[in-house]
C-alpha cells in the first residue's frame, strides 16, 4: 500500500479486523518511513455470473428467477421447494465452473429439464412447455409422446 502521508510504498499491517457481515476485511497499517498510521478495507471484488439470452443480450444470473420458473412448473405438484433449490445450486455450480461465468438460458433450460424430467414427470412437461415454446397442441403432443417412449425403455 501507499502511504497516504509520505507516499512510501511498504508498510506493515498492526491489526487485521473482519466485519460483523464477513464482506470486509478492515487493518490498520503503520507506514514504514514515517511512521504514521492509516486504516485500509478489503473486500472480494466478485464477478457476477452471467446469463446469454437467445438474442444475445447478457443479465446477471437471477437465482430467484430461476427459481420461480421451476416452483410455477412444480405448482400443486409433490415437489419440494429443496430439490427444488438444490436444482437450481447445480446449475450455479455448473455456471462457478465456467471460467467466462458465463451460461446461455439454452444450457439452463436444457440442464433444469433434465433434472426435472427424473423428479416430476407433469412438472417437467409444464417447464417444457414454455421454455420450448409450444406453439401448438401438435409440437405439446410430440413431447409427451417421446417421454412416454422414454418411460417404456
Amino acid at each position: 500500500m501507499t502511504c497516504p502521508f509520505c507516499g512510501y510504498r511498504q508498510d506493515k499491517v498492526v491489526d487485521s479486523r473482519e466485519s460483523k457481515e464477513g464482506d470486509l476485511i478492515r487493518r490498520r497499517r503503520e507506514c514504514l518511513s514515517c511512521g504514521k498510521r492509516f486504516t485500509t478495507y478489503e473486500r472480494v471484488d466478485e464477478i457476477p455470473y452471467m446469463v446469454v439470452k437467445k438474442d444475445g443480450r447478457r443479465e446477471k444470473f437471477d437465482r430467484q428467477k430461476v427459481l420461480n420458473g421451476l416452483l410455477r412448473a412444480c405448482e400443486k405438484r409433490p415437489v419440494s421447494v429443496a430439490s427444488l433449490a438444490k436444482l437450481v445450486d447445480e446449475v450455479e455450480a455448473r455456471l462457478s465452473e465456467d471460467p467466462d461465468r458465463e451460461i446461455t438460458t439454452t444450457e439452463i433450460g436444457e440442464l433444469l429439464m433434465q433434472r426435472l424430467r427424473a423428479l416430476d414427470k407433469i412438472a417437467y412437461v409444464r417447464f417444457a412447455s414454455v421454455y420450448r415454446d409450444f406453439q401448438d397442441v401438435e409440437a405439446f403432443f410430440a413431447e409427451l409422446q417421446q417421454l412416454m417412449r422414454q418411460k417404456r425403455t
